[in-house]
């Protein structure tokens, strides 16, 4: 008989399952609550709790479409959270009962994108081995640039000019509480104008969430004479800042703005972070690679963290059993 028992999320299981989250050594501000329901009406929560013995072990973000279930959609990374004491045949036990109770109520396929090693509080890569196990395929994967920052980082030659026309053109970085003149002036258009898309948050999403994380969410903007010229909106997590937004205006001549910004980011706002997360470069799905943008985060000094994204059949259940010896 299987210890572990699975549910759904209900809007009555806000504070276990925010206090769950605060303690767990794989989550994020990402996993509260009023972060994932900022945008509910854009996806089907399909939220799971893992309990034994009416105790919560385990939580899945997730959403549901069609006849799958995915790491949620409206996050950037996911997975199966637990506790820092939970060991790896635990965690395999309880992916187990995560597969039986969706294989139970027709849901084929389970789509889980992984939570970055950086992000880790403590070494938190145990569901790997259970996906291995379940024979999960390997749908996508994205390259996160990724500065370590208790190493040295080596500054290229390009970003070092940049730097100092910045500095000789007097540009000013100021960290403000809104993001009206970044998404209007700047990010708007430019994704408007190279890719014809928007940005995933609204302003008065920004603002919302500004309000309920204060202390993990950031906007810098970088100004020329009073005008805004470059900007980014930053993710504060306990070991990682990540930039969220990056852009610049395309109509200014190259001013250095953004070399400028990252570097007083890098080594002196965000200096005691564990690392400095630029994000992907990464386009159609991972299958390709946006090399300029990829160059760009490479000549601060940043590194290669992979993003892995799976798809298992949920009735591969049966291939943890009699793993354990």
């Amino acid at each position: 008989m299987m210890k572990y028992t699975v549910r759904n999320y209900h809007k009555n299981d806000y504070e276990i399952w925010n206090a769950f989250v605060a303690q767990a050594k794989n989550a994020t501000f990402l996993f509260h609550r009023d972060f994932m329901e900022y945008h509910q009406d854009r996806f089907e929560d399909f939220s799971l709790l893992v309990f034994e013995d009416n105790k919560l072990k385990a939580v899945l973000p997730a959403n549901k479409a069609n006849d799958s279930v995915y790491s949620h959609q409206g996050l950037t990374y996911g997975g199966l959270v637990y506790q820092k004491q939970t060991k790896v045949a635990s965690v395999m036990e309880v992916f187990q009962a995560v597969l039986l109770f969706l294989n139970e109520i027709k849901i084929q396929k389970l789509y889980l994108k992984a939570f970055p090693s950086i992000y880790h509080l403590e070494p938190a890569e145990e569901i790997l081995y259970s996906l291995f196990l379940t024979d999960a395929k390997l749908v996508r994967r994205d390259t996160l640039s990724v500065i370590d920052l208790s190493q040295k980082s080596n500054l290229s030659k390009i970003r070092k000019r940049g730097i100092q026309k910045a500095v000789s053109k007097q540009l000013i970085i100021k960290e403000e509480n809104d993001f009206e003149s970044f998404w209007n002036e700047i990010l708007i258009p430019n994704l408007d104008q190279k890719h014809n898309a928007k940005p995933v948050h609204s302003i008065e999403e920004m603002n919302y969430l500004k309000t309920r994380f204060p202390k993990n969410i950031h906007q810098f903007n970088v100004y020329l004479e009073d005008k805004i010229v470059a900007g980014t909106t930053i993710f504060e997590t306990e070991t990682v800042a990540h930039g969220q937004y990056i852009s610049k205006n395309q109509n200014q001549e190259n001013l250095g703005s953004l070399d400028y910004l990252f570097h007083y980011l890098i080594h002196e706002r965000f200096k005691s972070k564990r690392f400095f997360d630029f994000g992907i470069s990464n386009e159609n799905q991972g299958r390709n690679l946006n090399e300029g943008l990829s160059y760009w985060k490479e000549s601060f000094g940043a590194g290669t963290i992979i993003h892995d994204f799976y798809e298992v059949e949920t009735l591969n259940h049966n291939k943890l059993n009699g793993v354990l010896v």
